[in-house]
């Protein structure tokens, strides 16, 4: 049995920016939605999927926006984007598809949890995380739990992993709250770089474990003592951006894995959100049905 998780997020984001932007019947921006919409279908209809699940941010805003003020908002977004999120998760209930919209936490979190879940469970032999995120890297485990980024069709397992970042899955936190992260707010250490943070953790695992005095490092880096200075300077803020990029895995999902089986998309749901959407012609191409 493969579980295949959804990151609808970056699925929406990704539809928004490649997708022809379009009007419904009574006047909204819908493209991105519409895009999406396709997409999911092209996947699922492949007749290889049999269980998989979609997390969204139903809010920008999470927990972690409680623990610092600099996280990531919904600030600065497109407005004709931020309205389609709901549009978004209808479509993907309408596909058949097992939605969680996210409030408290987020998207990646639900990814986590149902990804752990997925890996724990008997009789399933592959647990596919459809997203390029760099943090769902701490989820993978060994070959059974993997990324998997569906439009080009690769997956990443944990020697994968190991390979793109330097380090391994449980540094992941670890590596992202020394380099930053960009995309949610994550400033990182400075001075400190990917190479850098690889290399030292790499030896150490975690950056706690890393010798104050970088007389000390088993490890050669360029600019060591600037390095170790930063760091000694900035390890309460450290500890914070890791728990900020550590993902939760214990998000109250209502859904077992059995419940993730796919059976095709709801008629009713589908039928009346595609008149919604301008896109009744398109309604002919789905071809099974749930229900």
């Amino acid at each position: 049995m493969h579980i295949h998780l959804i990151d609808g997020t970056y699925e929406l984001f990704r539809s928004y920016y490649g997708a022809p932007a379009a009007k419904s019947p009574d006047g909204r921006e819908v493209g991105a939605t519409r895009g999406l919409l396709k997409s999911l279908w092209s996947f699922l209809k492949k007749g290889t999927i049999t269980h998989a699940g979609i997390a969204f941010d139903h809010v920008i805003e999470s927990f972690r926006n409680d623990l610092f003020v600099g996280y990531k908002t919904g600030e600065g977004m497109d407005p004709l984007l931020y309205a389609q999120f709901e549009l978004a998760e209808r479509a993907a209930h309408a596909l058949g598809l097992v939605v969680w919209p996210m409030v408290e936490f987020e998207a990646d979190d639900a990814l986590a949890t149902a990804a752990r879940r997925a890996f724990e469970t008997q009789g399933v032999t592959k647990v596919l995380i459809c997203s390029p995120d760099k943090d769902m890297a701490q989820c993978v485990r060994g070959q059974k739990l993997v990324m998997f980024d569906r439009h080009k069709e690769v997956e990443t397992d944990e020697a994968g992993a190991h390979e793109k970042f330097g380090v391994g899955p449980a540094s992941i936190p670890d590596w992202l709250a020394l380099v930053g992260d960009t995309a949610d707010g994550i400033p990182g250490v400075p001075k400190w770089g990917a190479k850098s943070a690889a290399a030292l953790l790499a030896v150490y695992g975690s950056f706690e474990k890393i010798p104050a005095k970088a007389s000390d490092w088993s490890v050669k880096v360029r600019g060591a003592e600037a390095l170790a200075a930063s760091l000694n300077a900035h390890r309460k803020e450290a500890k914070l951006y890791r728990q900020l990029a550590t993902l939760r895995d214990d998000v109250p999902l209502q859904e077992t894995v059995s419940d993730l089986r796919w059976r095709g998309a709801r008629r009713k749901e589908l039928e009346t959100l595609c008149q919604e959407l301008g896109e009744s012609n398109w309604l002919q191409k789905v071809t099974l049905w749930a229900e």
